[in-house]
């Protein structure tokens, strides 16, 4: 696996590999446009959740971030909206908190449930097409309860050491295959950062095909 390349059965599929953090308004646009692009081509996206915040700074980035550059910030947003608009997604304020490692070691759970895409679907949408705080125990109750899980159940796991480790884990790889930022998605050996490079995405994939 690689080069992005598994078989099922006599059928070669295409792993598609999503570096993510949910306090990422660009890549809660991606999330939505590369489920599209995993349809239209038969990929299979292997969702990972990374500390944005942590990725930066492990590889040189430390400048301000985006929200602390008050000119950037009203062109971000207007931005985002225009890109919100054009997939059909809602769009809300900026989240009211920023620590996302709750919701986002919860992916890891998803994962093992076979509910990675409905899991970032419905997080998302809390989080930025709502504006809601990622971490609090409302919005992960709800999320838990909206997929059909026991929100105790989830609440004890995304607050346990096993899930920590295995979301380390995830972070050590992403920097060890030179993930700077989110939204990143690798095939193999090839690399695209952000929203607007889904277009060349697609067309590796269908070159592929």
């Amino acid at each position: 696996m690689g080069n992005g390349l598994w078989f099922h059965g006599d059928r070669r599929v295409t792993q598609i590999d999503f570096y993510f953090d949910f306090w990422s308004p660009y890549a809660y646009l991606a999330s939505h446009r590369l489920g599209q692009l995993a349809d239209k081509h038969g990929c299979t996206i292997n969702y990972c959740p990374i500390d944005l915040t942590r990725a930066k700074l492990a590889a040189g980035n430390t400048g301000p971030a985006n929200l602390q550059i008050p000119p950037k910030i009203r062109h971000l947003m207007t931005d985002l909206r225009r890109w919100a608009g054009r997939y059909g997604l809602p769009f809300g304020s900026v989240p009211k908190g920023k620590d996302t490692k709750r919701i986002n070691t919860g992916a890891l759970l998803a994962q093992d449930r076979g509910m990675a895409r409905d899991y970032v679907r419905e997080a998302y949408d809390a989080v930025w097409g709502q504006g809601g705080d990622p971490n609090s125990d409302e919005l992960l109750t709800s999320l838990a309860e909206k997929l059909g899980w026991d929100a105790e159940e989830f609440l004890r796991y995304v607050g346990s050491s096993a899930a920590a480790e295995r979301y380390e884990a995830v972070y050590e790889r992403a920097v060890e295959r030179g993930v700077f930022g989110v939204p990143i998605m690798i095939v193999g050996d090839e690399m695209w950062w952000g929203n607007d490079r889904l277009e060349f995405l697609d067309q590796f994939l269908q070159e592929q095909g």
